[in-house]
């Protein structure tokens, strides 16, 4: 396993994976200090995007929210282990299967990190139509929901072609 990390193919989807993190993390540690320093929790940017921090301790898009420590702490092992089961498809896939799940291995540890050091993550991206609000997410939800789609169309276009 050591071996795989090392190979040549892998160190751009390491290098993805980092960019994807940072980049998370730099835009919540930005998001968190502005709001916090103009005392304000919602900044509308125009007609269908604000800034609105949250604090998430469920999973995608608030879902399955837990009050119970013990049940939070078995859901981000759960995470945890789902993050290493991506890493070993991650290299033993190619292409853009291999890219894919790059992108959503480095929004989970953006995402997983927020879980264990503050016990919920940090989510700002508020998109609406007037009223209609969708999840509030954050730039890791982004990538991961992109190596999602992207894994799927995939799988769908390799069926047909079978």
């Amino acid at each position: 396993m050591v071996k795989l990390l090392y190979k040549k193919k892998n160190v751009l989807n390491f290098t993805i994976i980092l960019l994807i993190f940072f980049l998370d993390k730099i835009s919540k540690y930005f998001v968190v200090n502005f709001l916090s320093s103009i005392n304000e929790k919602v900044i509308k940017i125009n007609s269908f995007l604000n800034i609105n921090l949250i604090s998430n301790e469920g999973i995608a898009f608030g879902l399955l929210a837990l009050d119970k420590k013990n049940h939070y702490d078995l859901l981000t092992l759960l995470i945890l282990l789902i993050v290493l089961i991506l890493i070993y498809l991650m290299m033993r896939s190619n292409g853009l299967e291999k890219i894919s799940y790059s992108m959503i291995i480095g929004g989970s540890l953006g995402n997983l990190t927020d879980r264990i050091y503050q016990r919920s993550v940090i989510d700002f991206i508020d998109i609406h139509i007037n009223n209609l609000h969708w999840f509030i997410f954050n730039i890791a939800d982004i990538f991961i929901t992109l190596g999602i789609i992207i894994l799927v169309i995939l799988e769908i276009t390799k069926k047909n072609v079978n």
